[in-house]
């Protein structure tokens, strides 16, 4: 089978049963920086979809049954395919998703990583011994419990990290041993299809894994279908919790957006805490769910913090994301570029001080900073999803906290302090699925826990996590009597 390469005139069928389909409409991907015509794909219809669902649960019959050590060897094998085409993944991705180069190298290194982590979750999937002699009337009775493969699962990936967003569903999946139907992100379908290749190299059965580019209205049999036993989403909160409505008794896993918040308290290292603001709040142009969005500095540090937060943003290099110097490349869309634009001049109208950014060329922003905000301004309320940060001053603590708590949203937080007890506190009161002490609330590992609450989702990514998820427990009960 030929491999997959980026070139403006190269046309890739989609992943079915492990055919490879020209079938279907043929759709342009276009490179987000300067709308050159990357490759063509060809876009399945309702009956692809059908095809791929039946696949699925055809492959299900094989892959629930295959031994914990014949899914780590495939695991392994994909990270090492992965690794063996590192360059290739590494291009496809800048060019499909505008991530500046640099940035997609760390990408696909993490996607190693996490098929590499998901191989050894794979024979760790230990169960538990229940004593049931309580009563004088189960005397003789004990039980186990063991997880199993919970069916066909149906993987909807996003444009932002078109490679290691779509191993976190990939790579639980095959631990577990289910089957999957993958609808990549329009914008970014190419990553998908290298990776389906190496999987398919990899020797996981036939049907196990179907990528099919699918459009909104066909995509929703996915959802829809009861063959399908669980959708893992990660995308935006509106569209999250309308699959959700529309689901019907299947499990959802929703990993949805955020406007994440730092606080900055005047005991921690504010060189340090303004650094790390700087690359969480402008990487791959601030494109991220976790990305820094509104940040509150602790008022006798704030003017310090501010001068080396401005000096650092000053340093950042926008421009063309193949380039590697550039540190920030063109936003996915330059539609999202016009709507940064207008909030973040509606919040101008609105009083507040423009520090430094706001400007726009095509789909290209420049990195922004905002103080003097209002909490219910868009920029502050919403998700921007765009490099553009609010800096305001704060005097108590316990504000800060509530302010962070203003939010649709409760994803990840950050925190700069040394007090072990403001640190718990936060713990404490913060309405978010994590709290990052010491960083950003970009910071993520591959293994980690991962997700929100409020409108950022519902349950966890992050291996074991996910293959949790992937899994429902079966009790067995042994009456010895």
């Amino acid at each position: 089978m030929a491999q997959l390469t980026v070139t403006p005139v190269a046309t890739h069928g989609f992943f079915l049963d492990g055919k490879w389909l020209e079938e279907g409409d043929t759709v342009e991907i276009r490179a987000p920086y300067d709308g050159a015509v990357i490759a063509h794909v060809y876009q399945g219809r309702r009956e692809h979809a059908e095809s791929a669902i039946a696949a699925a649960v055809k492959a299900f019959g094989t892959t629930r049954r295959l031994p914990a050590f014949e899914r780590q060897r495939v695991l392994r094998q994909i990270a090492a395919g992965i690794q063996a085409r590192k360059e290739e993944f590494v291009r496809t991705l800048a060019q499909e998703a505008g991530k500046p180069i640099k940035s997609a190298r760390t990408e696909v290194d993490r996607a190693i990583f996490t098929f590499t982590i998901a191989a050894e979750e794979t024979v760790r999937g230990y169960g538990e011994y229940l004593p049931l002699d309580w009563q004088q009337s189960t005397a003789g009775r004990w039980g186990i419990v063991k997880r199993f493969p919970l069916g066909p699962i149906a993987g909807i990936t996003p444009f932002n990290f078109p490679l290691n967003l779509v191993a976190h569903k990939v790579a639980p999946a095959i631990a577990a041993g289910c089957s999957m139907v993958l609808k990549p992100a329009p914008e970014t379908p190419l990553c998908s299809l290298l990776l389906a290749e190496v999987i398919q190299q990899a020797g996981w059965p036939d049907g196990g894994l179907n990528v099919v580019l699918l459009s909104n209205d066909d995509s929703g049999l996915l959802v829809r279908d009861d063959r399908i036993r669980l959708i893992s989403f990660t995308g935006s909160a509106s569209v999250g919790w309308a699959i959700k409505a529309n689901a019907g008794k299947k499990k959802v896993v929703l990993e949805l957006g955020g406007n994440s918040g730092v606080i900055v308290h005047s005991d921690a290292d504010v060189a340090y805490a303004a650094d790390r603001c700087v690359t969480g709040s402008f990487a791959y142009a601030g494109q991220s769910c976790i990305s820094v969005q509104r940040i509150l500095v602790e008022h006798s540090v704030y003017g310090k913090f501010t001068e080396l937060f401005l000096a650092g943003v000053s340093k950042l290099k926008l421009g063309d994301p193949l380039d590697d110097s550039s540190d920030l490349g063109p936003m996915i869309r330059e539609s999202d570029a016009l709507r940064a634009a207008d909030w973040v001049q509606e919040a101008v109208r609105g009083g507040a001080r423009l520090l430094c950014g706001g400007k726009r060329n095509g789909s290209l922003f420049e990195p922004t900073v905002l103080t003097s905000t209002k909490p219910d301004m868009k920029v502050n309320c919403q998700e921007i999803f765009a490099p553009v940060v609010t800096v305001e001053p704060y005097n108590d603590f316990a504000s800060a906290l509530r302010e962070i708590n203003n939010s649709a949203y409760g994803l990840q937080a950050g925190l700069f302090a040394r007090d072990a007890k403001l640190i718990f506190q936060a713990y404490e009161e913060l309405e978010v699925g994590g709290l990052i002490a010491g960083d950003v609330p970009a910071f993520r590992i591959d293994h980690m826990p991962y997700g929100g609450v409020k409108d950022s989702g519902l349950g966890r990514e992050g291996l074991r996590y996910a293959i949790q998820e992937m899994t429902e427990p079966k009790l067995l009960v042994m009456n010895l009597r």
